[in-house]
């Protein structure tokens, strides 16, 4: 194997600490002095594993308001992220769900990205995040007006990339629409050892999540208001004070909560609810990690991680109603939490490690 002279790794912002973070903390981890860019660092929102790198930021780290509102810049990222120099780098593995991919690399540079996704408010998801309900008209006008930049940019980017990874079956599919690209499929890392199980409940139900409108929480809240069983909602965000208008007493909500408190959550409640589509979804393995099932929207990445009848049960349509019908149909399942458990250590942290790390150095024996 030739011996990079440098290992760069690239990750599209470091503001907090979430799925497609935790992905790229293990890369870290295999590479404790690889230096790391990113568009914004919001320093102490990542692990110490991650801020113990040297760190490099985009333009976009001094701009008003940026490490808060970075999301306003969006038509900035692809020159922001170019702006990232790694071209005299051996390697460099980006971690993409947005603009990682596209940082300016030389002719030589082997170039494996691990994208969780091709940039969901550009593709299909836009429709959501630009609506009348959701975006002022300014933000609107500015967003047709730069989309078909963003979707040539977003494609010529992907060009140079050598090798792409992903988190699923679910966004191979998308990679390979979008990109013409194949991608292998590696899926995202839980700790599961963070996790034990607990043989009774305290019977209340659980949702672990952003309050964000692709979390579909309101369906949620709408079906335990008619079922009148407790939910728990751990998690903040944009919908906090709509959702908490919304629901009745029997629904509480903890706001964001401690990641060494996430585990004791799990542990005592009766089911995970899941009513969002995710592209792959870490909440999901984390409660069949405590031996927990999970009622889940049966599309995305759900269906790859939850076996139905085995670690959970699915309802086919996004209503509350439907949601209803799912949580009175648990009772009905005999669920066995050590199963339940084995399960979701297929996709413990450590086989993601070792697979990754396998992957890499293989294609580094190959330059």
């Amino acid at each position: 194997m030739k011996t990079p002279l440098h290992i760069g790794l690239v990750h599209d912002w470091l503001v907090s600490m979430r799925g497609g973070e935790k992905a790229f903390e293990v890369l870290c981890e295999i590479f404790p002095d690889a230096v790391v860019g990113t568009l914004i660092h919001r320093q102490g929102a990542v692990s110490p594993v991650i801020e113990n790198h040297p760190i490099k930021t985009s333009f976009l780290q001094n701009l008003p308001f940026a490490r808060e509102r970075y999301q306003y810049y969006l038509p900035l990222f692809p020159a922001a992220i170019e702006s990232l120099d790694f071209s005299d780098y051996d390697c460099v593995i980006s971690s993409s769900h947005a603009v990682a991919k596209g940082v300016r690399i030389g002719k030589r540079t082997l170039h494996i990205c691990y994208c969780h996704t091709p940039m969901r408010y550009i593709w299909d998801e836009y429709d959501n995040y630009f609506n009348r309900d959701r975006s002022s008209f300014f933000v609107r006008t500015g967003m047709k007006i730069s989309l078909p930049y963003l979707r040539q940019w977003d494609i010529r980017s992907a060009r140079q990339v050598t090798h792409f990874l992903t988190n699923s079956r679910n966004v191979q599919d998308r990679i390979r629409r979008l990109y013409n690209r194949d991608a292998e499929v590696m899926y995202g890392p839980v700790d599961i050892n963070r996790f034990s199980c607990q043989p009774r409940d305290d019977g209340y139900y659980l949702i672990v999540s952003a309050l964000v409108p692709n979390k579909c929480i309101d369906i949620a809240v709408e079906a335990f208001n008619m079922l009148g069983e407790k939910l728990i909602i751990a998690g903040s965000g944009i919908q906090a004070p709509a959702l908490k208008a919304k629901a009745r007493k029997n629904i509480e909500f903890l706001g964001w909560v401690a990641d060494d408190k996430i585990p004791e959550l799990y542990a005592n409640c009766r089911a995970v609810i899941f009513p969002g589509e995710e592209d792959f979804g870490l909440v999901p393995i984390e409660a069949m990690a405590a031996g927990k099932p999970v009622i889940a929207y049966g599309a995305g990445g759900a269906l790859e991680t939850i076996i139905d009848g085995v670690t959970g049960i699915f309802f086919r349509e996004r209503h509350p109603q439907q949601l209803c019908d799912a949580v009175k149909r648990l009772s009905s399942y005999t669920f066995d939490p050590d199963i339940i458990r084995k399960h979701a250590a297929r996709f413990d942290r450590s086989i993601f490690l070792e697979r990754m790390k396998r992957f890499i150095y293989e294609k580094l024996d190959e330059v």
